[in-house]
C-alpha cells in the first residue's frame, strides 16, 4: 500500500511538472529548474536523460581548476594545448599565461585551448584531468555524467543530464572565485594579445539578477544553456539541453521560479529548537540548537504544510560539552522529509560532584 501511494504521489508530481512546462511553451528536449541553496527541483522535464552538453562541460573544468589549481600560477603553454578545434583564445606555443586568465578565457570566451591548457597544467595529461572530472561528478551525485574531454567537443561517450549539470553548477557556486568569473560580463587579462574577453552568456545583460553561467553549442548537442539569477537572496539555476530557444527557455523557467516561490528561513544555525532533561548534571535541562541554517523555497500555499519533528533521548547523561550531537530535527513538507539536521548542545553542562549526587540520593530515599 505504501509503495502504491508513493508511486501515485510521484506520478502526480511528474504530471504537474509536464502541465506547467507545457504552459510555458519551452523548446528544450530536456530541462530543469532548481533553487541553489536547497537544491529543490522546481520544474523539470526528462532531466535525467543522458545527452550531449557541449561547452557546458566547462563548468566542471572550471570547478576542478579552482579546487585543484592555484589561480596565480603561470602556465607554460605546450604544443598539445594549441590549435584546438572550435572556440579559442588563441594560445601560442611557449606562451606564459596566468591560470586565472585561462579560466576567464574558458568561461567567457569558451576557449577549448584554454580547457586543454588547464587540464595539462593541473594533471600529468588531459586524460588524468578528465579522470578528476569524472571522480568529482560521482562524488556530488552526478551519476549519469561521463566526461571524455575538458571542453565538450563531440565524443559518443561524452554526456551529462540537465539534472547533473544543475548539481555540478550548484557545487561550483560554493566557490566565490567561480561566482566572480561566472558573473563577469567582460575581463581583461595580463596577456599582451587576445586579452579582452566578452562573456557569451547573454543572461548577464538580458535577465534581471542574471549572474551566470555557461552556454554551449555543437551540431550534435544543439543549443545548451546553464543560466542563473539571484533575486531577494534566492538564486535559481536553469538548465536546458538541445533547446532551439535556449535563452528564452531559461528566462521562462526562472520567471516561473521567481513568480511562484520565495526563500524561507525554516531555522537558523544555533537557533533554539527544544530542551532535553539532563541526568546528574548541575543543570536539569540542556538547550538544543540547530547545527546549520536551513532555507527552503516554498509556494505560498506550502508554508503551512511545513512540519518539524524532533528526535532526542528523554534523558541525557552529564557531562555534556557544547556542540555535542544530542539528537536531530526532521523537516517535512506534505509528509515527505525534505531535510534532516543535527541538534547540538548550546553550552557545557558539568556532572554533579560525588557528594552532591550522594546527597540527592539520600533526599530521594527520605522524601
Amino acid at each position: 500500500m505504501r509503495k502504491t501511494l508513493i508511486f501515485i504521489v510521484l506520478f502526480v508530481l511528474i504530471m504537474s511538472n509536464e502541465v506547467v512546462g507545457s504552459s510555458l511553451d519551452l523548446s528544450g528536449q530536456s530541462y530543469i529548474l532548481i533553487e541553489e541553496n536547497s537544491g529543490r527541483v522546481l520544474l523539470e522535464k526528462d532531466s535525467h536523460k543522458k545527452m550531449a552538453m557541449a561547452s557546458t562541460t566547462k563548468i566542471m573544468t572550471a570547478l576542478i581548476a579552482i579546487e585543484k589549481g592555484n589561480l596565480d600560477d603561470v602556465v607554460s603553454i605546450g604544443e598539445d594545448s594549441v590549435n584546438i578545434e572550435g572556440s579559442s583564445i588563441y594560445l601560442g606555443v611557449g606562451e606564459k599565461v596566468k591560470m586565472i586568465d585561462l579560466i576567464y578565457g574558458l568561461m567567457l570566451r569558451s576557449g577549448n585551448d584554454s580547457a586543454v591548457a588547464i587540464a595539462n597544467h593541473i594533471s600529468k595529461s588531459e586524460e588524468d584531468f578528465v579522470s578528476l572530472m569524472n571522480q568529482k561528478a560521482k562524488k556530488i551525485g552526478a551519476q549519469n555524467t561521463n566526461f571524455m574531454n575538458p571542453h565538450g567537443l563531440y565524443h559518443e561517450n561524452h554526456y551529462s543530464t540537465a539534472h547533473d549539470l544543475s548539481l555540478i553548477t550548484r557545487e561550483a557556486f560554493k566557490y566565490s572565485e567561480f561566482e566572480d568569473i561566472s558573473n563577469s560580463k567582460v575581463y581583461t587579462g595580463s596577456r599582451e594579445r587576445e586579452n579582452y574577453f566578452v562573456n557569451k552568456n547573454k543572461t548577464l545583460w538580458e535577465y534581471e539578477g542574471g549572474d551566470g553561467v555557461k552556454i554551449g553549442y555543437t551540431m550534435s548537442s544543439g543549443r545548451c544553456l546553464v543560466s542563473s539569477a539571484t533575486r531577494d537572496n534566492m538564486r535559481l539555476i536553469a538548465v536546458s539541453l538541445n533547446a532551439p530557444n535556449w535563452f528564452n527557455d531559461n528566462y521562462k523557467l526562472m520567471d516561473y521560479g521567481f513568480n511562484n516561490y520565495k526563500l524561507y528561513n525554516i531555522y537558523e544555525k544555533d537557533q533554539l529548537i527544544t530542551q532535553a532533561n539532563v541526568i546528574e548534571g548541575i543543570k536539569e535541562k540542556i538547550a538544543l540548537v540547530s547545527e546549520k541554517d536551513f532555507l527552503y523555497p516554498l509556494k505560498e500555499d506550502e508554508i503551512d504544510k511545513v512540519k518539524l519533528t524532533v528526535n532526542i533521548s528523554n534523558e541525557i547523561n552529564a557531562p555534556i560539552k557544547k556542540g555535542d550531537i544530542l539528537g536531530d530535527v526532521e523537516v517535512y513538507l506534505e509528509g515527505s522529509v525534505i531535510r534532516k539536521d543535527n541538534l547540538i548542545a548550546k553550552y557545557d553542562v558539568d556532572r554533579k560532584s560525588f557528594l552532591t549526587r550522594l546527597l540527592d540520593d539520600i533526599r530521594t530515599i527520605y522524601n
